[in-house]
């Protein structure tokens, strides 16, 4: 350091400072700031994130409340399966096992009441079966020798555990017993390994069963008493909920092939409407598995023990029938080559018609299902869908007239044009364009027969679940016998 004095007066202190120190201080507090700048902006990512995962959850909170109440259903399962742990009289009665009961808890617990039985009844036979098997063949071996012994349970595990894999590929019992053959093979495989060097074998198989009976217990009584969620009932709305999307898809695509200039309110729900068919589609792995747990259900509202969950596939199948078509008519109607407007016009009202019969058809067989009742109008919204399927047949054959006649003066001056560019005569542009709307309207004529496909599956789903029969005494507010009618004014003169 070095002090100098002024001449003008006053004093001023100067710090001389190494050479390199200013540079080393300039670079710390850049590395100081682009730190707490890299801090700020990690704080903030982690809280944007947090934020948009607490949206997320209650949005699916919000939109299924079950799912909410299944997670509450668990805890109270654990809770009550883990007092055989904090509850000394219980823990000796079940000695060191309790933690199967908490694992069978946590490996059965299922949203649906079909699941948790599926899973529950598959668990607790296949324990005791593969239990009670390997303690025999334990027996039979501990009879041959200290030699052949480990021979005969080597074998059986590997007879057994073969025979059961192998088991797991037949579509049938893989369908309904593949959870019960993968605890059936890892249990005997434990009880059998281990009895090998456990003296007290049959005790420990016992409290084993007992502690995974208790899981199983707990879980089934939390599942149908606290706010049941039935897999047979999740298939009926499922497939009734898919009726109507097929029906309002239908309606949307043919208003958007004819109609394209008219403005739409809600154009997202629109869209989303027309494409719901695509649901219809991929609801099959849904559809299957939701019969599969129905069938381990009990009787419950208006499902029987023996429902025919069977025939709602059926259904299904003739839905997605319908669907595929479907998907074909949305390809031709978004299609770049279009029909002139004039020739789509002459087939609009008929197409129009077809297309709402055909939504009303879906509905009504919908609402059919639903209500679990017979319909009093599906033979005549059926036999208007006919009338207007010949109605659209006739007006296909008179469309090769249309096209020889002379076009308005906008069309023709758009064919001039399209012939002076491509040197190709109008007729054939004309036909080549008008291509399209045959392939509609035959698109939508084949819809409208699957769909009759659909209203046959849906009957005979009313015989076998015996849907509520249609009271002839009390006809519909909509029809007025012809009887009454003129029965009425004689009455009164």
């Amino acid at each position: 350091m070095a002090i100098e004095k002024e001449a003008q007066g006053g004093l001023e202190w100067r710090v001389s400072v190494p050479e390199g120190s200013a540079a080393e201080m300039e670079l710390e507090s850049k590395w100081i700031h682009r730190a707490r700048t890299w801090l700020i902006q990690l704080v903030m990512t982690v809280v944007s994130k947090v934020t948009s995962f607490g949206k997320k959850a209650g949005k699916i909170g919000a939109d299924d409340p079950r799912k909410v109440i299944h997670g509450v259903k668990v805890g109270i399962a654990l809770t009550l399966v883990s007092l055989f742990y904090y509850t000394r009289p219980l823990y000796d009665g079940v000695g060191g096992c309790a933690m199967w009961a908490v694992m069978t808890v946590v490996v059965i617990f299922e949203f649906t009441v079909g699941g948790c039985l599926y899973k529950g009844i598959n668990r607790a036979v296949a324990t005791s079966t593969a239990g009670t098997l390997a303690l025999g063949i334990h027996w039979i071996a501990s009879k041959s020798g200290e030699k052949v012994e480990p021979i005969i349970l080597s074998s059986s595990v590997f007879l057994l555990a073969s025979a059961a894999t192998f088991s797991r590929f037949i579509p049938n019992i893989k369908a309904r017993f593949d959870y019960g053959i993968t605890i059936f093979i890892l249990t005997f495989s434990l009880v059998a390994v281990s009895g090998y060097r456990v003296d007290e074998l049959l005790r420990l198989a016992q409290e084993r069963i007992c502690t995974i009976a208790i899981g199983v217990a707990i879980c089934l009584v939390v599942c149908v008493l606290v706010r049941p969620v039935w897999a047979g009932q999740e298939l009926h709305l499922l497939v009734s909920r898919n009726m109507d999307k097929l029906a309002d898809s239908l309606e949307c695509l043919v208003e958007d092939y004819f109609m394209k200039d008219k403005t739409v309110e809600g154009e997202v729900s629109y869209s989303q409407r027309s494409q719901g068919y695509k649901n219809v589609l991929n609801s099959k792995a849904s559809e299957d598995s939701q019969a599969n747990l129905a069938r381990w259900e009990p009787g419950h509202g208006k499902f029987g023990f023996k429902h025919p969950w069977s025939q709602y596939l059926k259904v299904g199948a003739a839905m997605r029938y319908c669907a595929y078509c479907m998907e074909a008519l949305n390809g031709c109607i978004n299609s770049e080559i279009q029909a002139p407007e004039h020739m789509k016009r002459h087939l609009r009202d008929v197409c129009m018609r077809l297309s709402l019969g055909t939504s009303k058809v879906l509905k009504e067989i919908s609402s059919s299902v639903k209500s679990m009742k017979e319909s009093r109008s599906i033979q005549v919204l059926v036999e208007e869908m006919n009338n207007a399927v010949e109605e659209l047949q006739v007006a296909l054959r008179s469309l090769p007239k249309q096209l020889t006649q002379s076009p308005p003066p906008a069309a023709a001056a758009e064919a001039a044009t399209i012939e002076k560019r491509h040197c190709v005569p109008a007729a054939t542009i004309s036909l080549m364009e008008v291509m399209p709307l045959f392939t509609a309207a035959s698109l939508l004529i084949e819809v409208s027969e699957r769909v009759g496909g659909v209203v046959d599956a849906v009957g005979t789903l009313a015989t076998l679940a015996c849907f509520e029969p249609i009271d002839h005494k009390k006809p519909s507010s909509s029809v007025v016998p012809r009887d009454e009618e003129s029965v009425k004014p004689s009455q009164e003169v």
